[in-house]
């Protein structure tokens, strides 16, 4: 559905570009406001608190004066996957794509860990909000001087797009397991495994146990976490260099 921009009303509403309520009272939030108290609301209460009603409230608002803004809770989810995000970081312009590539990751996944929430928003679609979109540019000029076309730029950026969400989801969920129950994060796990692990069943698997690499009092630590999604990005960059030594 379009609406008088002529832009899908959804895209318009992300982009400030929908008319303000004509019916009724002059309006006294904006869709700023709206966004902002579901982020708060999130932030301080997790994604499963935020409801029309529960904004509402933390605005002082009845839930139906929200609906003037903002017509559903998914509405208010993409508004809020993208007014929660930082702006992107500058690129230094003598970088090469690398380096431009490695910051740029980085900061994004910084940026959505200040809101673990982030991760439990569905996916509706390609961004289309103006941060996303702005992080979407800076991540393709960070390949500007690559000998890539334009649609393969695209396909690298989507692919590190893909792991920051990933990891993003891997080291909430991962943090609230540990909460939850830290003693699956011991050398329980490792009994486990040496027991129920068959060598002719899973033998690759079963190289890695009796190597010893789960031995340890306590497997989770968020240094690890981190260092292992580095590791992961150098491999992925690994390739990506490796695709343009192809090309040249």
């Amino acid at each position: 559905m379009t609406d008088e921009t002529g832009l899908p009303a959804e895209i318009a509403l992300l982009w400030g570009l929908r008319e303000a309520p004509r019916r009724g009272r002059k309006p006294s939030l904006t869709v700023q406001d709206v966004t902002r108290a579901a982020i708060e609301v999130a932030d301080a209460e997790g994604l499963g608190a935020v409801s029309m009603a529960r904004v509402a409230q933390q605005l002082g608002n009845s839930t139906m004066a929200l609906y003037r803004y903002v017509e559903s809770k998914e509405s208010l989810l993409k508004l809020m996957a993208d007014a929660a995000l930082d702006e992107p970081p500058v690129l230094p312009a003598d970088g090469d794509w690398r380096t431009g590539l490695t910051t740029w990751t980085t900061c994004v996944l910084e940026s959505l860990r200040k809101h673990p929430w982030y991760s439990r928003i569905p996916l509706h679609g390609p961004p289309a909000g103006p941060r996303n979109l702005a992080w979407f540019d800076s991540g393709l000029s960070a390949l500007a001087g690559t000998p890539l076309e334009e649609g393969e730029k695209v396909g690298v950026v989507m692919g590190l797009i893909t792991l920051v969400h990933g990891q993003l989801r891997f080291s909430v969920e991962l943090a609230e397991g540990f909460q939850d129950n830290p003693e699956a994060f011991g050398r329980t796990y490792s009994h486990a495994l040496k027991t129920v692990v068959d060598p002719r069943r899973m033998p690759a698997l079963s190289r890695v146990v009796a190597a010893g690499v789960f031995d340890h009092d306590e497997l989770y630590d968020e240094s690890d976490v981190d260092e292992e999604f580095t590791f992961g990005l150098n491999l992925y960059l690994d390739g990506v260099a490796a695709y343009l030594a192809r090309r040249a």
